[in-house]
C-alpha cells in the first residue's frame, strides 16, 4: 500500500513563507503534485511535477510557488512565498502511477491577513 506523508503545513502571516513536503513510501510515480481545498469550495488542482521535471501550475499561485522532486528520496515539495490568505485552504499531496492515483491526507495551512 503506498503511503503519502505530508508535512510543513501551518499559520502564517500573509507575506510569509511555508514549504510543504510530500514523502512517498515508494517510488516510480509519472505525475506528483499538490491540488489544495479551502471552506466551501471544490478541490482545486495547484502544482504538478512529472518524472521528467516538467511543471505546471494554477494561475493563482504561478510566480509565487515552486514544486520540486527529490526523486532519490520519493519526496515532492511545494515552496510557497508570497503567501496569501486566499491561499488558506487543506493541501493535498497527490502521486500517479498508472492505473493507480494515491492521495496523502493533507496538511492545512492558513494564513491571516
Amino acid at each position: 500500500q503506498v503511503q503519502l506523508v505530508e508535512s510543513g503545513g501551518g499559520f502564517v502571516q500573509a507575506g510569509g513563507s511555508l514549504r510543504l513536503s510530500c514523502a512517498a513510501s515508494e517510488s516510480s510515480f509519472i505525475r506528483m503534485g499538490w491540488y489544495r481545498q479551502a471552506p466551501g469550495k471544490q478541490r482545486e488542482l495547484v502544482a504538478t511535477i512529472t518524472s521528467g521535471g516538467n511543471t505546471d501550475y494554477a494561475d493563482s499561485v504561478k510566480g509565487r510557488f515552486t514544486i520540486s522532486r527529490d526523486y532519490a528520496k520519493n519526496t515532492v515539495y511545494l515552496q510557497m512565498n508570497s503567501l496569501k490568505p486566499e491561499d488558506t485552504a487543506v493541501y493535498y499531496c497527490y502521486a500517479i502511477r498508472p492505473p493507480y492515483d494515491y492521495w496523502g491526507q493533507g496538511t492545512l495551512v492558513t494564513v491571516s491577513s
